[in-house]
Parts: structure tokens; C-alpha cells; sequence
């Protein structure tokens, strides 16, 4: 489990594609504090194990599924990564409680600017919508964020200008890519109330009452 305080940016020193599968190493400082072999680290949101370290860097092995679900698989070397740690139970929780376990990728729409403050459009990926709320909380690439606007096929979130700083989100440009997390207590509910039975996707229900 994570934050989504976001502790560091680390920077892509090495991304090789390896059959399914793809080794990617990052040069870090903060995080490879106390971290060993075996650790978790959320890259750009992604909950990954480490593999191999060093003094200045990790490495890790993203899967098949994960390269399907995120944008891991498009790093290549110099590119700026979120890096945060797995909590402990002394971690401060600043942001929600984020698993790590991307649901989709997301297409930014728009961004627009007022006073200091930035706001990201981002399109709601087919599946998605049912656990978005207004106010509620998403992670885009790993960072904590308030919903503050939601329509039916987009969400906006603010971002502050600590948030611009500390992040590569201030950075993204309409047609970017992110990793998207919707807040795990939505699925929750959803599976109490459902009974255990699937609900369909908004897609699904529109096909439907077309026949």
C-alpha cells in the first residue's frame, strides 16, 4: 500500500524489453534508503518489486499485464519517474490509501490555468466512471488527487503549485498518457451491494438498450 505522496523523481537510467516482460533501472536517492531486494516501490503508480540495486539506482521486471495496463512499457532512458516507497504503519497517510494496482491508462484532454493553479482534464477510461466521485480521491502516476470537477466521460483534478513542483503532471500535455488508480473503497461497495455479480460497464448497458 502507498500514499500517493510522491517521495522523489527519479530518472529512467535503462529500459530493455525482455521477451513479455521489460527490465527497467532508475536512478534514485530517497527511496533506495532502507529499501533491499524484494521491496516494493509505486513507479509512475505501479507497484513493482525490486530486483537489483545499488547505491544510486533500482531495477525492476514489469510483466506483461502491467505493460498492457500503464505506460511503463513507453519509458525510455532520462525520462523523470514518481517514486514512492510501500508504507509502514509510522507512515503519515497525506494522501489515501493508494494499492498500486493501475486500473487503466488515461488520456489527458486539456489543461487550463487560473491564478497559480492548474487544471488537468482527463478522459474516463470504458469501466472506470462508476468509481469516480466528485470530491472523491484518484491517483494519476501515483500521486493523490481530489476530483474537483466530474462529467460524463472526464474529470478534472487541481493542481496545486507544490504539486507541479514535486510532479512531471504540471508537464503533461493534451493526448499524454497517465496511470490512472480510482479509490479502492468504490470497488468495495460495489462488490457488497452487487451480491458478488458483475455490474456492466456503461457500454455494456448502452448495447444493451439498443436491442
Amino acid at each position: 500500500m502507498f500514499t500517493g505522496i510522491i517521495e522523489e523523481l527519479g530518472t529512467v537510467r535503462s529500459a530493455q524489453i525482455r521477451g513479455k516482460t521489460a527490465r527497467i533501472c532508475i536512478n534514485a536517492k530517497t527511496v533506495l534508503d532502507s529499501t533491499k531486494i524484494g521491496d516494493s516501490i509505486a513507479v509512475n503508480g505501479a507497484c513493482q518489486t525490486v530486483v537489483a540495486m545499488d547505491h544510486d539506482s533500482f531495477c525492476m521486471d514489469a510483466l506483461a499485464e502491467t505493460l498492457k495496463k500503464t505506460t511503463l512499457g513507453s519509458l525510455h532512458a532520462g525520462d523523470q519517474v514518481h517514486l514512492e516507497r510501500a508504507l509502514t504503519l509510522s507512515t503519515r497517510l497525506g494522501g489515501h490509501l493508494v494499492q498500486g494496482h493501475i486500473n487503466a491508462r488515461a488520456s489527458v484532454r486539456a489543461l487550463r490555468r487560473e491564478g497559480d493553479n492548474l487544471y488537468l482534464a482527463v478522459a474516463i477510461p470504458e469501466g472506470q466512471e462508476r468509481y469516480l466521485v466528485a470530491e472523491g480521491s484518484v491517483a494519476l502516476d501515483g500521486v493523490s488527487l481530489t476530483i474537483c470537477a466530474l462529467r460524463a466521460d472526464e474529470f478534472e483534478v487541481n493542481l496545486v503549485p507544490q504539486t507541479c513542483a514535486s510532479t512531471t503532471l504540471g508537464a503533461r500535455r493534451p493526448g499524454d498518457f497517465v496511470n490512472l488508480e480510482t479509490d479502492i473503497i468504490g470497488k468495495y461497495v460495489e462488490r457488497l451491494v452487487s451480491g458478488g455479480r458483475p455490474i456492466p460497464s456503461r457500454m455494456e448497458r448502452l448495447l444493451d438498450s439498443a436491442f
